[in-house]
């Protein structure tokens, strides 16, 4: 009996021992263990680049990559969620006043608190903002996803086909975050917006508090993050992450633009230098063809070229931004949770205070208080006070319990929140990654198929065939040898001007041997 007792003990501490290595797995950031191998191999299969090579036929190592995604466990589970939202079919809107856009979104849910499964309402930009300060008012303590930049600086035109495409992206990543939430989802803005009217939505809008209001919250929320003392280590951590996490983001952002500019320089310099072929090749019948192939691998180059650039700006840079305001949203979180905490800790030390002075009180005497000059008993001034040190204190009581189980529910929201933000980043950093190394592998590989072709091209090129090679030399010998005439001539001229000047050089000898004599 004593030997199954301590095998069930020791059965209990394994069991004990792999939770918590699970749990350590579970909440393992992967930005701070990058260079941990075991995590990643069993996520992902190794890649044999060698064998790739050695296939016959050309085939991109892309594919490879995006399979892996498939072995990746997603977050969502399909059967298990009630609300799926679209955000489709952007259209102009003109008027006298302005010009706007809106989006169709469609929903669809299967939840007993909408009066239909089916709905579909048309929003603009400036609705997605009131949503989402609708959702930060009523879930001050829960992370709300970031909406995308109202402007962009590379697309000036916002009623451009590209802009209003990476805008839907972009909204609808939001819509499909605030859908999957287990608190947001549930909420009576977000309700109304996927479900009222237009003429409904707008009354409805009118209904919320003031800007005044939001304005006096921020600042008290900044001034709280600023006075905090007692922050628990935790959130401490998770303020010193977000801000590294930020400043690395804005980093590769900024070496990202750098890229993007070099290679709008390099496709400027691509353009200018493939109609010089087309300009050569006019000139030159023999090299017609090899200068034609050279001028289609530069253009074929520059298509490469500017794809790249456009894939990188929309698939690379703006989910880089998008992390960064997601990273500014988190900071706002922590500023209203430390607000939370701040005021609680004022509340108990006040109730302290006034709990010290109820003990003052009672060992005080009233004879010389302000009430008893005025010709009250001292005593009876005594119990009043008391009775008014009773009420305060019970008062800062109930706000102190109050505060107290906000700070608790602040502290279990974000931590619940951030979980969730450290899963969908992990899964949204290592696609984008994984997107990118494919789209260069992509571009190099159509690159160098390319000049392949134009080399394949060059070297097939044959020379005209009315002047072969052989022949030319032969006949250059013929002609070398059987016309020695201009040869001939050429030294018989040399012997003429030697006798020439050696006659006239004749007269001077003689006038110098006459001098001598």
């Amino acid at each position: 009996m004593a030997e199954s007792g301590g095998s069930s003990d020791v059965k209990d501490e394994e069991k004990t021992s792999s939770n918590l290595s699970e749990d350590n797995m579970k909440f393992k950031d992967p930005l701070t263990s990058a260079l941990d191998r075991d995590s990643d191999d069993g996520e992902m299969e190794s890649l044999d680049l060698d064998a790739s090579l050695r296939t016959e036929t050309t085939v991109s190592r892309s594919s490879s990559l995006i399979a892996n995604l498939s072995h990746y466990g997603d977050d969502v589970d399909t059967e298990t969620n009630d609300l799926f939202v679209v955000v489709d079919n952007p259209e102009k809107h003109s008027g006298t006043m302005e010009s706007y856009i809106t989006f169709r979104i469609t929903t669809k849910t299967t939840r007993t608190e909408f009066d239909s499964s089916d709905y579909a309402v048309r929003r603009r930009y400036n609705d997605f903002v009131w949503l989402r300060n609708s959702l930060e008012e009523a879930h001050s303590t829960h992370l709300v996803p970031p909406l995308p930049e109202k402007h962009s600086l590379k697309r000036l035109d916002r009623f451009s086909a590209d802009f209003l495409r990476v805008r839907q992206g972009a909204l609808q990543k939001f819509m499909t975050r605030l859908a999957d939430h287990p608190v947001l989802s549930f909420d009576k803005n977000f309700q109304v917006f996927l479900t009222a009217k237009a003429w409904e939505f707008q009354s409805y809008k009118k209904q919320g508090s003031g800007i005044l209001s939001r304005v006096t919250d921020s600042i008290h929320n900044i001034g709280a993050s600023y006075m905090m003392k007692n922050r628990p280590p935790e959130f401490t951590v998770m303020q010193e992450y977000v801000q590294l996490f930020g400043e690395k983001l804005g980093i590769l952002d900024r070496v990202a633009q750098r890229i993007l500019r070099e290679q709008a320089e390099y496709l400027g310099e691509l353009n200018s230098w493939g109609p010089i072929y087309i300009l050569w090749s006019n000139s030159e019948d023999q090299l017609n063809s090899a200068l034609l192939a050279m001028s289609k691998a530069v253009d074929n180059t520059c298509a490469e070229v500017k794809a790249l650039m456009e894939s990188t700006d929309d698939q690379f840079s703006q989910p880089v931004r998008e992390y960064m305001l997601y990273s500014e949203a988190i900071k706002a979180v922590l500023r209203r949770r430390d607000a939370i905490q701040m005021e609680y800790d004022l509340t108990v030390e006040e109730l302290n205070k006034k709990k010290d002075e109820r003990e003052h009180v009672k060992i005080s005497d009233q004879s010389y208080s302000l009430g008893a000059f005025l010709g009250k008993d001292p005593e009876d001034v005594k119990q009043q006070k008391q009775e008014k040190l009773e009420q305060t204190i019970e008062e800062l009581t109930q706000q102190m319990e109050a505060l107290n189980d906000k700070v608790v529910c602040a502290d279990s929201d974000l931590r619940a929140d951030m979980e969730r933000w450290h899963r969908g980043k992990h899964k949204d950093l290592k696609e984008l990654f994984l997107s990118m190394s494919d789209r260069y592998i992509q571009y190099y590989e159509k690159c160098l198929s390319g000049w392949e072709t134009a080399i394949r091209t060059i070297q097939a090129r044959e020379l005209p065939t009315d002047v072969p090679t052989s022949t030319t030399t032969n006949n250059n010998a013929n002609v070398i040898i059987d016309n020695p005439a201009p040869l001939t001539n050429n030294s018989e001229t040399d012997q003429q001007s030697h006798s020439d000047s050696g006659d006239n050089k004749r007269p001077d000898t003689e006038g110098d041997t006459c001098s001598t004599e």
